[in-house]
């Protein structure tokens, strides 16, 4: 099954929380954060959104920082995405 976002949103695909830190330390479950981390899987075509002409500045592929509590949590073929809007992406990793 395929997701396509409407309007400025844009379905990310969360990349893997690391289990240890740089130093060698081994995380527990529970103390790990949510990474605001992701890879673009889907762009929606932009267009006016709330009276304002949207243009889609992120491809697919893209790896971008996100607000940390923005979007939607969804399950599709047992694998966990988010739909977040355009002006919730915060940067683009180059």
């Amino acid at each position: 099954m395929k997701l396509v976002p409407l309007g400025d949103r844009v379905v990310l695909k969360q990349l893997v929380a690391e289990e240890t830190t740089k130093s060698g330390i081994v995380l527990p479950g529970q103390s790990k954060e949510k990474p605001q981390q992701a890879e673009v899987i889907a762009v929606g075509p932009g267009g006016v959104v709330e009276g304002k002409e949207v243009k889609m500045e992120v491809k697919v592929g893209d790896q971008v920082i996100y607000s940390k509590y923005a979007g939607t949590d969804v399950k599709l073929d047992d694998e966990e995405l988010i739909i977040v809007r355009q002006s919730d992406i915060l940067a683009v990793i180059a």
